[in-house]
């Protein structure tokens, strides 16, 4: 439950910033050219707000909804999601939006896309100079990589260690190698101290690559224990330091990231057990280990020391920490100065591969992988940690953009397509067909938000 509210609160704090900087955009620019702003809520407020206030002589009222999925700036003269058609039907005044000229309305609706751009940098850049950047170069893992059967299909090998590609040298582990691999014609890797190259086809389904288990590739781990956690189930079983695994259920194990795979594959039979007996059948688990310098072997299983009481999911944590291996970290510090061009590449080089992927959302599996707030907030971290929490708002401020700004009526881009073709036609789309395309624009945005809220459901039931 800890765990669940540290993510939680980092999830609202970063996204009461963004949109109020978002909303914020619309604001500067609305006041920069004489627009009445009319309100100006973080949250939305259907039938009630938590809080509003109008100052004297102002025409905004500033507050606070109930209903956490974003924000809006009321901009008076302006068809938005509001539906305020009344005001419409009334001549037009000189503090509306509808009388200014198009290239200040044009302005004023990317006002919020520009914040969380420059936000994004801004953060990025502030990261850099503060905490400086800490990476691992593929290289730079002695144990090397755990490659899929698919991956060995093409020539990996376990244990080659990573150089980069005919795109070039890869930096660090993530998605950026993933990307690479997945659009080479050759990879070359360090097997046995020697320079390999791996031919591969150039067009690799990046989102299979990522999506498969086990994982295309993975860094290897050995499956020696480390440490085991007092009163875990490895601890009950008679597991200790040093120990290796060999087998699990009788299947041979030669890395952590084998002993992961069985347990996943554990985890998806409990999650269609029918019974307790089902349960505790596939909860009983036999595992092989090498202990001592001598190599001997001896067998540990879960047999009388699963806690019956414990949710079945937590009976599969077994509570060891696997020996990390002594991968070389690279630290690169920058100045104030040098932080800014250097948070500039960081935050285009995270853009350019978030519209990259863009194109698998298309796809069946790609619609799968879609994720709603569930899935957004698992991704801060268990802890309170400032480092990875503005980086989250960092790469939360640059999707914000970027969905933003595409042309569905409703966002910010629908309205400026709409602008851009009034610029160029000097036409002025009829308020009529305004309205029906911001009628559209939420439709496909409620579905959008359905589909990929549902997902976070089916994730969290095991149906997906």
């Amino acid at each position: 439950m800890e765990i669940f509210l540290i993510k939680l609160l980092q999830f609202m704090l970063a996204i009461s910033i963004l949109v109020l900087l978002h909303e914020g955009g619309h604001f500067f620019f609305s006041k920069l050219f004489g627009v009445r702003v009319e309100k100006f809520y973080l949250f939305f407020d259907p039938y009630f707000h938590l809080f509003e206030f109008k100052p004297k002589h102002s025409d905004t009222t500033y507050g606070i909804g109930w209903l956490p999925l974003g924000g809006y700036c009321k901009i008076a003269g302006m068809i938005d999601e509001s539906f305020d058609t009344e005001q419409m039907k009334k001549p037009a005044e000189p503090w509306e939006f509808r009388s200014k000229p198009a290239w200040q309305r044009l302005l004023i609706m990317v006002g919020g896309v520009l914040v969380n751009f420059v936000l994004a940098l801004f953060l990025y850049a502030m990261c850099l100079f503060v905490w400086g950047d800490d990476y691992v170069k593929p290289k730079d893992m002695p144990l090397g990589m755990k490659f899929s059967t698919e991956a060995k299909a093409l020539g990996f090998h376990d244990r080659d260690i990573l150089v980069g590609t005919d795109l070039g040298e890869f930096k660090k582990f993530g998605p950026d190698m993933f990307r690479d691999m997945a659009r080479a014609k050759q990879a070359y890797v360090i097997r046995g101290g020697k320079e390999v190259t791996v031919n591969m086809p150039g067009d690799l389904d990046l989102l299979e690559m990522f999506k498969s288990v086990p994982p295309f590739m993975a860094q290897f781990i050995e499956s020696r224990v480390d440490s085991v956690a007092p009163g875990s189930l490895a601890q009950r079983m008679g597991m200790r330091h040093g120990d290796m695994i060999v087998a699990f259920n009788g299947r041979k194990i030669s890395s952590h990231n084998d002993f992961l795979y069985e347990v996943g594959r554990i985890s998806d039979v409990l999650a269609f057990a029918k019974t307790h007996a089902d349960s505790v059948k596939a909860l009983t688990v036999n595992l092989t280990l090498v202990r001592g310098t001598g190599g001997r072997q001896c067998t540990v299983n879960t047999s009388g020391v699963l806690h019956t009481s414990d949710k079945a999911e937590e009976n599969m944590k077994f509570g060891f920490y696997p020996a990390l291996p002594n991968d070389k970290v690279t630290h690169v510090d920058y100045s104030f100065l040098e932080s800014f061009p250097a948070g500039v590449k960081y935050g285009w080089n995270v853009l350019a591969g978030y519209v990259g992927d863009m194109k698998y959302i298309f796809s069946a599996e790609g619609a799968k992988s879609l994720g709603g707030f569930g899935a957004i907030g698992s991704m801060f971290p268990d802890q309170w940690n400032w480092h990875k929490f503005w980086l989250m708002t960092a790469f939360l401020s640059i999707i914000l953009a970027f969905m933003n700004i595409l042309p569905i009526p409703a966002l910010d881009g629908g309205h400026v397509l709409f602008l851009l073709y009034e610029m160029i036609t000097r036409r002025k789309p009829s308020e009529n067909f305004m309205i029906r395309a911001e009628y559209i624009g939420i439709g496909v945005l409620l579905l959008l938000m359905v589909v990929a809220n549902l997902n976070d459901v089916l994730r969290w039931l095991h149906i997906m």
